[in-house]
């Protein structure tokens, strides 16, 4: 469905017809011309936005499944990395996709439910790699976040996982 905007330039009118999503004619009007009609443009665009927010945790953990003298075997902790991603179009009227602070309200009690724990002893945590952490930190968060389209989690500067759901 079409939609039609008012353009001015040089002291000529224009009516401009655009279909939802057309984000790369308005970034084009907003770099060359000044005087249009905003509200029109911004009332039918669609702007698809990646956004992202850390969280930090410490937890210890041992894995019971490694081969004996395994050094990750024995109990040791980590200070954890979490980030959570979310993609959707841009609220026109709020100007965000998500508000972050709706976000830290949903998420720092999971945080908070294995922060300073022993990973081991949380039902479903077993056996908690980090590949099986991110599972179950996906499992607890979508339900409430559905923008939610990927976990980073790393357990060391340098090492980690990602996980985008089932």
């Amino acid at each position: 469905m079409l939609k039609s905007c008012l353009l001015r330039l040089n002291g000529i009118l224009y009516i401009i017809d655009l279909a939802p999503g057309d984000s790369r004619v308005l970034f084009l009007l907003l770099n060359d011309y000044h005087h249009f009609d905003k509200e029109c443009f911004l009332s039918i665009l669609q702007f698809n936005m990646i956004i992202y927010k850390q969280f930090f945790f410490d937890s210890a953990h041992f894995l019971p499944k490694v081969p004996k003298g395994h050094k990750c075997g024995d109990l040791h902790g980590h200070t954890y990395k979490l980030t959570v991603f979310f993609e959707g179009d841009l609220d026109p009227e709020q100007g965000w996709l998500i508000d972050f602070n709706e976000i830290k309200k949903i998420v720092d009690p999971v945080v908070s439910s294995i922060d300073h724990k022993l990973l081991n002893d949380i039902p479903g945590l077993e056996n908690p790699t980090s590949e099986l952490l991110s599972v179950w930190l996906w499992n607890k968060i979508k339900p409430e976040l559905p923008l939610l389209i990927r976990i980073e989690l790393n357990e060391t500067p340098t090492s980690g996982v990602v996980y985008e759901g089932a």
